[in-house]
């Protein structure tokens, strides 16, 4: 991605709260592994509350830390891999653990009013040559000039990052700018970035503003999973951004992204999940009426609706010409044949 903004993934990790932590091995590489090829920069796994949570009052997983930072290690190829951390649940040895395991950046939550307690697990993860990040949990519940104040002592102590953290899906976006604008005048130097929840429906907007500002990361998750309502949606988020920035910019094949983020959470979550059908309207202006229109003609054609969607919508948005429709899915390669093993036509809820 070419935006001011890159994604770090939270999809196993914020994700695992959403599935009572029992993702297996298994799970995690089939998320990292698509996520890669993606091409997505950061990656985080594990516990939702971090190293050394697993517990029967926090929630068991069903796998330690090591094995799934190891699950995660051979698929991750270029990507970075990253754990969370929580000082007084992560002792300060899991830092070296996660190292040993080819851990790549780590992020240490903390709230405002216990900054220092982010000291030394930030200091130890300097020494061990981790990404060093801090999360401010809870951010809202503080002045915008008490999260300027806490950036720069998690600046000072050596972090590279601090994230503002929406854990309550509250914020507005014009929150998020007040809150930026008291970080540039105390401590322009340090990186921000934003963990959001969606309980307003706002996630994908206050991402968007983010990018707008400068910020340079932003969480998201497939399918928006994660605790409560859920995270920034990764595929909403990416087609917001590339309606906005355009393709160029982005660089992530958004059929490919939308069938990801639905094959590797069908039979994982129990939540009802994004219909990528109905995704794909709302990027190209497609109108839902007409999806039995390309439910017949994926059928005539073999072709994927989704690419088919938004090759014809580079024509029309208005209405549907079968005739231009049939040449557009003549000009498209059939289905399953680059590695789609998908068949979007099970999308279709209605009987032809």
């Amino acid at each position: 991605m070419k935006t001011k903004a890159q994604i770090l993934d939270c999809t196993i990790r914020d994700g695992s709260y959403a599935v009572n932590f029992k993702f297996t091995c298994t799970d995690v590489k089939n998320i990292v592994a698509r996520l890669v090829k993606l091409g997505i920069e950061y990656i985080e796994i594990g516990h939702g509350m971090g190293l050394n949570a697993s517990s029967p009052e926090r929630g068991i997983s069903l796998y330690s830390d090591e094995e799934y930072i190891d699950a995660a290690k051979t698929v991750i190829g270029n990507s970075k891999l990253g754990v969370f951390c929580i000082p007084g649940i992560a002792r300060i040895e899991d830092l070296q653990m996660a190292k040993d395991h080819s851990a790549d950046f780590i992020r240490i939550g903390v709230t405002i009013s216990e900054v220092e307690k982010a000291r030394p697990y930030v200091v130890e993860a300097n020494r061990l040559g981790f990404t060093t990040m801090v999360n401010f949990m809870k951010s809202y519940a503080n002045t915008p000039q008490e999260f300027a104040t806490a950036s720069k002592i998690a600046s000072e102590m050596g972090a590279s990052y601090v994230y503002l953290v929406d854990s309550a899906g509250t914020m507005l976006p014009e929150d998020i700018e007040v809150f930026y604008n008291a970080v540039q005048q105390v401590c322009p130097e340090i990186k921000l970035g934003f963990h959001g929840h969606n309980n307003l429906g706002l996630g994908v907007a206050n991402g968007m503003k983010c990018e707008e500002l400068g910020f340079a990361l932003v969480d998201s998750s497939f399918q928006g999973l994660g605790r409560s309502i859920g995270n920034i949606s990764t595929e909403m988020f990416v087609m917001a951004l590339t309606k906005k920035y355009g393709s160029e910019a982005i660089d992530i094949d958004i059929p490919r992204l939308l069938e990801y983020g639905y094959v590797v959470l069908k039979d994982i979550s129990d939540r009802t999940l994004y219909n990528p059908l109905e995704l794909i309207c709302g990027y190209t202006g497609f109108h839902s009426s007409f999806l039995k229109d390309i439910y017949r003609c994926c059928c005539d054609y073999n072709v994927d609706p989704l690419r088919l969607i938004m090759a014809y919508t580079k024509i029309d948005k208005l209405g549907i010409n079968k005739e231009k429709l049939a040449e557009v899915a003549k000009s498209l390669p059939t289905d399953n044949v680059d590695d789609h093993p998908y068949n979007f036509r099970k999308f279709f809820t209605y009987n032809i």
